[in-house]
């Protein structure tokens, strides 16, 4: 989540681009396989229509073969696969900080998140600052909730949520986490590569770019061990159901042109689709297909006094919690409006912290079964609630935008 500081000045009006546009600025990769050896034919079906060239296609000589398209892109980025591979991608320079639609390449570099590497990440995409530091209650809000203590899911994670995992990347001060959903995707029933995340969870909004070595683990640590057991475990432990990498991701326009890492800035469409495909074979499977279900999204779900409760789910890192364990909070949702001009946002009282960001919310949906409603995007530092965009026209728009970019693949 982003805790809220104070929204200083009246917000500008937005661009043509803004105003005109209900799909968000997309940002697009080749997952593209650094390695000495090609992907197996699982891997290629995976991702597809296997008669197509695909990033990370072989042709049978264990040279990895990139569509020419690609090529052509990451040059005009100035990437260099071997450069970056090697840790180029560690460079944050400013000027290098590919942050435009069509900018975001996010090339598989197998083995790269590692047991060790997936338990050290404790950087989240936010700010702490105090639980007063808030304005522009605007429209209509209700009175901040009473704070609900977050309940540790029972082990193994999969028996309880098994949609919900960690998603992990690279930002400019470290390796970073926040949390995801799998979800539906209408042109593939059943079969969907698709996982809802927060957009501060994909890109660092207005002064930044697009996030790094971005990879989504299904029910992560889903025997919920300590920090210490994890100290030896093994992948296939940590990541039971595999690690998927982002090949494609999409967020609005208003997240990128007013987020931030602070501040209710974007906050009411502050939402990210991410499509991915496995850093190695799954057997030909879908992430759908792998974890066994996948939730649907619901644009139009009921006013707030006709829910009764609201569970909110995630991997909180921020103390007293390590990132480690998966948390859920359960409560009848409030309101919040930042600012009038922008749709007013769920809230809901939970002590869950940062790493919990971009996790699902989930309620009954308009045919009374559980659907993804909405993700969290913002709380106070001090952990008494969270808030959360309404899925509206905009999330919509992302989300078939994303279905429709792979429905013949």
């Amino acid at each position: 989540m982003r805790p809220i500081r104070p929204l200083f000045a009246v917000r500008s009006r937005r661009s043509t681009r803004s105003r005109t546009s209900s799909v968000a600025a997309v940002a697009l990769g080749a997952a593209l396989v650094l390695t000495a050896t090609a992907c197996g034919p699982s891997e290629d079906n995976a991702a597809g229509d296997s008669s197509s060239a695909q990033p990370g296609d072989s042709n049978g000589d264990d040279k990895i073969q990139i569509p020419d398209a690609w090529k052509d892109k990451l040059k005009e980025n100035g990437i260099d696969l071997d450069e970056w591979k090697n840790g180029a991608w560690k460079n944050w320079n400013k000027d290098d900080w590919l942050r435009e639609a069509g900018d975001f390449v996010n090339p598989i570099i197998e083995d790269l998140w590692d047991p060790d590497r997936m338990r050290d990440a404790d950087k989240n995409p936010d700010r702490g600052v105090d639980e007063n530091d808030i304005s522009g209650d605007q429209g209509v809000t209700d009175p901040t909730p009473k704070p609900v203590e977050a309940a540790a899911v029972k082990a193994p994670y999969h028996d309880q949520v098994a949609e919900s995992g960690k998603l992990f990347f690279d930002g400019p001060e470290g390796s970073m986490v926040c949390s995801a959903t799998v979800v539906k995707d209408p042109a593939h029933p059943g079969k969907s590569n698709m996982v809802w995340t927060a957009g501060h969870c994909v890109h660092a909004g207005a002064k930044g770019g697009w996030y790094r070595n971005m990879v989504f683990v299904p029910s992560y640590n889903n025997s919920g061990k300590s920090v210490a057991e994890l100290q030896n475990a093994p992948k296939e432990e940590v990541a039971p159901y595999g690690v998927w990498w982002g090949d494609w991701a999409q967020t609005s326009d208003q997240w990128i042109e007013q987020g931030g890492p602070t501040g209710g800035a974007g906050a009411p469409y502050d939402f990210a689709v991410i499509h991915v495909k496995p850093e190695k074979g799954s057997e030909g499977k879908s992430l759908e297909e792998t974890v066994g279900s996948a939730l649907p999204v619901d644009f139009n779900a009921p006013a707030v006094p006709q829910i009764d409760t609201m569970t909110a789910t995630g991997y909180p890192a921020a103390p007293p919690f390590d990132g480690q364990k998966m948390f859920q909070c359960a409560d009848k949702p409030g309101r919040l409006s930042l600012t009038k001009p922008d749709p007013t946002m769920y809230r809901v009282g939970c002590t869950m912290t940062g790493g919990s960001s971009g996790g699902g919310w989930v309620t009954k949906g308009q045919d009374g079964k559980p659907a993804l409603v909405s993700n969290t995007s913002i709380g106070p530092v001090t952990a008494g609630w969270l808030a959360g965009p309404r899925l509206g026209k905009e999330a919509k728009g992302i989300y078939s935008a994303v279905s429709k970019k792979f429905a013949d693949k």
